[in-house]
């Protein structure tokens, strides 16, 4: 006679439960699934030391068809009771998004259901009494709401299997689920949130091939924004759809297909007759998914979000990272809530995606400001504006090369101490930054430079060179390039997995753009070394760490100053930190050594290259110039333009109040620009000098009264926050959003005047006649409106 307490919980499932399931019914090879990994294992770092931290691991998960999971199993020894195991299997079940949960000591089962209405939530069953599959398929399609036959097909539709192996990770099964789920129920607009490196292309691969082979979608398109996103989809997950799939191309529209991959561009443009996508009738696709959703299609007047209107019969699912919410684009408002999240946070504590330190570098300059002697001229000999420069102008509106040549000691520095090879993204401010930290970085590691110039490359939209070694710095087999330098292309859709080093030496302001570039490095590729990254910041871009739109904690924050030799920071002793506790067993991590490289196998070096031709001054903005501008009566003006147009303003407008009064009680600000133009102010010109996004008025006030400026998008989203809109109908507010918009745009003067109603998008609400008669009930009432409009915009906060 056997006894059970002496028993393993190994020999409980082998004896009892797995006999208990089959006698069921449940098929041993195809529907149960014993310890079953789900996570990867949080990774930890200290210095160059890595280690993997404990998977989540259910003892059984039991599948209707593979890849739809329907029920969890938590075994115990049967020195436990028959309920030890609940509570684990819930938090599992939770994460697994499974309905039915049990647990087990082999004397029988507690049944947690999660669909019971009968407030029976919990019982004890025998082993003999456990449900067949087609009673916990029942179960689970009450859980998702699939209640007609129809929809039981396209939810029950198997995934494709290439024969390598390759399944979908749990998070990838529960967003491909839950989106043919919602589907199969009617659900038309969808949108899935998916941090970058998670196999969103992957998943939609999925999706799309489940419902194309239900039948449920017979057309599909798919949307990208990008010529690298389009070849990758196409080269990879999406391969299998052979002969059906077609890469839409110069404009050419073939309609034997049955899978479309295009860029939004390509099928739109600037007039009705470069709009390629209207060759297709409006119901053409069933289907539409569109990647990076973020971009162009979360904005209601963009040409992106014209196509998805034309095809507004077919079911949209929207795939981002980082979804956008602003005052003008919001893709929740277009998609809805988000069917499913997986965000970095969560990548990085199932260890699928890298975690990341940061190092930041304060620099003096960054610090203090730089203001220049007086006199003090460029390079060009011109005389240098006399103000206190900031971190947000070096290298947009001011280039100091001892700066740029600093980051790239640092930089450098860093590299020699950690590994020179290993694969490094520069972000800079424009294209004109990443030419001279190419040559900056060539200057720092002459060495490695003429073993091979592409070391260091400048990849960017411009540079044609560049952008043929993208691939190449994208191949882990392909030894160089070693360090991008970049400004946008490389922000979103490169698949850089064995990035390991992200320099920040730009101005970032949007979150989306922030979540993008820190993508370049979360991906992991374990044979080539790639476990964690670093960011070194050089331009507090990292305090978006501390927003609480971002998701994800890096593992630390190092403050650097100037004089600390970066090459010392990655092997610094930590002998005074905690020990590492595993979050699954409680237990301390060791740390292994970091994996050696291995080398790739490179091919024999090519010759060396014909020189390449660099064009100079391609962005001349990024110094300050004084050009030589003449008055109203044909006479050089020999102040700086500033001082100039303060002494015309302050003639005409001897106090700031007196300036307001002016401002605020005339009909038409578009007058008072006509009459500084006549005393010989340079409007244009001014606005070259400061900033083209600043409204005139703060031009004027900055200028002659020393006031700190807002642009004209600041002053516009100032008057939506406020709410100013609700006093007016629907029309009449949509009309006003939009004049709103085009102020920002465009600035005052074009909202003043009544041709801006016959210009897109404002004709869309009909003539102008219709506009001001028919939404606002007379001419009198629009011009009021727009009074009262831009007394709101220049209201005093």
């Amino acid at each position: 006679m056997i006894d059970k307490k002496k028993l393993s919980e190994r020999d409980i499932c082998t004896k009892y439960i797995t006999p208990a399931l089959e006698n069921a019914g449940w098929d041993k090879h195809l529907q149960i699934l014993e310890e079953v990994s789900f996570t990867d294992g949080k990774i930890y770092v200290r210095g160059k030391f890595t280690a993997r931290g404990q998977r989540k691991r259910a003892d059984y998960i039991l599948y209707y068809k593979p890849n739809i999971p329907i029920a969890i199993i938590e075994a115990k020894d049967n020195t436990h009771s028959v309920r030890a195991g609940i509570q684990q299997g819930l938090d599992y079940a939770r994460i697994l998004d499974i309905p039915c949960v049990f647990s087990s000591n082999g004397d029988g089962f507690l049944f947690h259901d999660r669909t019971a209405t009968d407030g029976n939530i919990e019982k004890e069953i025998g082993l003999n009494e456990f449900p067949t599959p087609e009673e916990l398929w029942a179960k689970y399609k009450q859980y998702k709401g699939i209640t007609t036959p129809d929809a039981e097909k396209i939810a029950s539709q198997e995934y494709f299997f290439d024969g390598s192996g390759r399944r979908p990770r749990y998070y990838q099964q529960i967003a491909v689920n839950r989106t043919v789920e919602a589907i199969a129920n009617g659900q038309n607009r969808i949108l899935l949130v998916m941090a970058t490196g998670t196999g969103k292309t992957y998943t939609a691969f999925q999706i799309i091939h489940r419902l194309w082979k239900s039948g449920a979608k017979k057309r599909i398109l798919f949307l990208a924004d990008r010529n690298a996103l389009i070849d990758q989809t196409k080269r990879g997950d999406f391969k299998h759809f052979k002969d059906k799939m077609t890469v839409v191309k110069h404009r050419q529209i073939d309609k034997s297909f049955e899978v479309y991959l295009a860029l939004y561009q390509g099928l739109s443009g600037n007039d009705e007759s470069a709009n390629v996508y209207r060759q297709f009738s409006r119901e053409f696709f069933d289907l539409i998914v569109i990647d990076e959703c973020h971009r162009g299609s979360a904005k209601d007047d963009s040409s992106w979000r014209e196509i998805l209107n034309y095809f507004k019969t077919a079911t949209h699912i929207g795939l981002t990272a980082t979804p956008k919410e602003t005052n003008e684009a919001s893709n929740t408002e277009y998609f809805g809530d988000p069917i499913y999240t997986y965000s970095l946070r969560q990548g990085i504590d199932d260890g699928f995606l890298a975690p990341y330190r940061v190092i930041r570098i304060a620099l003096n300059v960054d610090a203090e400001g730089w203001r220049p002697d007086q006199g003090q001229t460029d390079v060009n000999g011109n005389e240098i504006e006399d103000r206190i420069y900031n971190r947000r102008d070096f290298d947009k509106n001011l280039v100091i090369e001892e700066r740029t040549d600093l980051v790239a000691q640092k930089l450098s520095e860093f590299l020699k101490g950690y590994d020179r090879f290993a694969k490094s993204i520069v972000f800079c401010v424009d294209i004109d930054h990443a030419e001279r930290m190419r040559t900056a970085l060539a200057k720092q590691n002459p060495d490695l430079v003429a073993e091979n110039y592409k070391y260091i490359m400048q990849i960017t939209g411009d540079n044609d060179e560049g952008k043929r070694e993208l691939d190449n710095f994208i191949n882990p087999e392909e030894k160089y390039p070693v360090i991008a330098t970049t400004s946008e292309l490389m922000t979103t859709g490169v698949d850089a997995q064995t990035c390991k080093v992200i320099v920040l030496d730009a101005n970032i302001n949007s979150m989306t753009k922030f979540k993008q570039i820190i993508g370049r490095g979360t991906r992991i590729n374990e044979e080539y070394g790639k476990l964690y990254f670093t960011i070194l910041d050089f331009r507090n871009a990292t305090d978006l760490f501390a927003d609480p739109d971002f998701d994800g904690d890096p593992i630390r924050i190092k403050p650097v100053s100037e004089d600390t030799d970066l090459g010392d920071v990655i092997d610094e002793e930590e002998t005074n930190e905690d020990p590492i506790i595993d979050e699954e067993t409680g237990e301390e991590i060791i740390l292994d050594p970091p994996t050696p490289q291995p080398e790739p196998p490179f091919p024999p070096e090519p010759p060396t290259p014909r020189k390449k031709v660099y064009v100079n001054g391609v962005d001349v903005s990024v110094l300050i110039s004084r050009e030589l501008h003449f008055d109203q009566h044909g006479k050089p003006i020999t102040t700086s333009l500033k001082d100039h147009t303060r002494e015309i303003i302050q003639g005409q407008f001897a106090s700031l109040d007196e300036f307001l009064n002016k401002w605020n009680t005339t009909e038409r600000k578009e007058a008072i620009i006509a009459e500084l133009v006549e005393q010989g102010v340079m409007v244009e010109a001014l606005y070259d000098a400061v900033d083209k996004q600043v409204d005139l008025f703060d031009l004027i006030c900055h200028v002659a009264y020393d006031q700190p400026p807002m642009t004209r998008k600041e002053r516009a989203n100032n008057v939506k926050k406020r709410n100013y809109f609700t006093k007016y109908g629907d029309q009449a507010r949509n009309v006003l959003e939009a004049l709103l918009d085009k102020y920002s745009d465009e600035g005052i003067e074009n909202m003043e005047s009544m041709e801006v109603l016959q210009v897109k998008p404002l004709s869309d609400f009909g003539s102008t006649l219709e506009i001001v008669n028919g939404i606002f009930g007379s001419r009198e009432k629009y011009l009021q409106a727009i009074k009262d409009l831009e007394n709101e915009l220049y209201k005093v906060a």
